[in-house]
């Protein structure tokens, strides 16, 4: 069987890459920079060089595999948040239906099943719908929480204003998830590949409200009384905007914002809900400290 794995070396795919190559998989890993690729190739993976918005690219790279690894990597330059996920998941789409491959698992997220109300994970589940329609390909859908290393983005804020905070409320709950579980999740589908038809996975290390998620936080940096406030979108999209985000990217946080506040974003995640992740918050926390303790220039990961 032979895999290709896209993201590159990215925080889940790299990790996906490996195990795979550790198991004596033949892999392939698609990304955009062979410098990042070589630690995978060192290893024994080969590489396809190129850009997923590259729609011979990707048909070049699934024409001779069987099993796919898909993601939309996020891409904070572009002035078309939406547009450029449909481009990338169109251009999987194509390739899959001209190639061989017979099992994808694809990375999603909670919240895929509004369609149209999750903000950034709106061209997540427009890529939903596109693989939902694949006949002859079996596919498992990964939909797990908010990343721990979003916090990161919070740290400007706590450092200027002495809170956490977004358009939703401390009280509003939470879905958290280390990557290093969602990538164990992922490699236990691609190696098992048990799975027949079409079928969502959630994945979650962590439920908790916002304001639990900053005492927490707060504690491993020393302010145990560290508080989740409820930010005002204007003033929000300012702060964004200011931070350097284009426009259609903070509309869509904003968006998403919204309905984690209205309970809407995890109202299917709580339908079926998984196993809780071996990693938490509390560990991730140490990595959190030592980012917000780290010289201004490098704080902000």
């Amino acid at each position: 069987m032979k895999y290709v794995i896209t993201g590159g070396a990215g925080h889940i795919s790299g990790l996906i890459a490996e195990k795979l190559i550790a198991a004596g998989k033949d892999v392939t890993v698609a990304g955009r920079n062979a410098e990042h690729l070589k630690p995978l190739s060192d290893k024994g993976a080969k590489t396809a060089i190129g850009s997923l918005e590259d729609a011979q690219f990707v048909k070049q790279a699934f024409a001779d595999t069987d099993v796919v690894y898909t993601m939309i990597p996020p891409n904070f330059a572009t002035d078309n948040y939406r547009a450029y996920q449909q481009k990338v998941g169109n251009n999987y789409y194509n390739a899959l239906k001209e190639s061989k491959v017979k099992y994808v698992v694809n990375l999603s997220s909670i919240g895929a099943h509004l369609k149209d109300r999750a903000g950034v994970v709106n061209g997540a589940a427009d890529f939903e719908v596109l693989l939902n329609t694949l006949s002859d390909i079996n596919v498992k859908i990964l939909r797990p929480g908010s990343f721990f290393y979003n916090f990161y983005s919070q740290i400007p804020t706590i450092k200027a204003f002495g809170v956490m905070g977004s358009n939703y409320k401390g009280e509003s709950k939470v879905v958290l998830v280390d990557t290093a579980d969602i990538a164990e999740a992922a490699i236990e589908e691609l190696t098992s590949l048990s799975f027949t038809g079409k079928s969502i996975r959630y994945i979650a290390s962590e439920e908790m409200t916002a304001g639990e998620s900053a005492a927490i936080l707060g504690a491993a940096i020393g302010k145990p009384d560290l508080k989740w406030v409820f930010a005002p979108e204007a003033q929000l999209k300012a702060g964004m905007l200011q931070g350097g985000l284009k426009e259609t990217m903070a509309d869509a946080f904003i968006e998403m914002g919204r309905v984690i506040d209205s309970g809407e974003f995890i109202e299917e995640y709580l339908k079926n809900k998984p196993a809780l992740s071996t990693h938490k918050l509390k560990e991730f926390a140490k990595s959190f400290a030592a980012a917000y303790n780290a010289p201004a220039q490098t704080s902000g990961h």
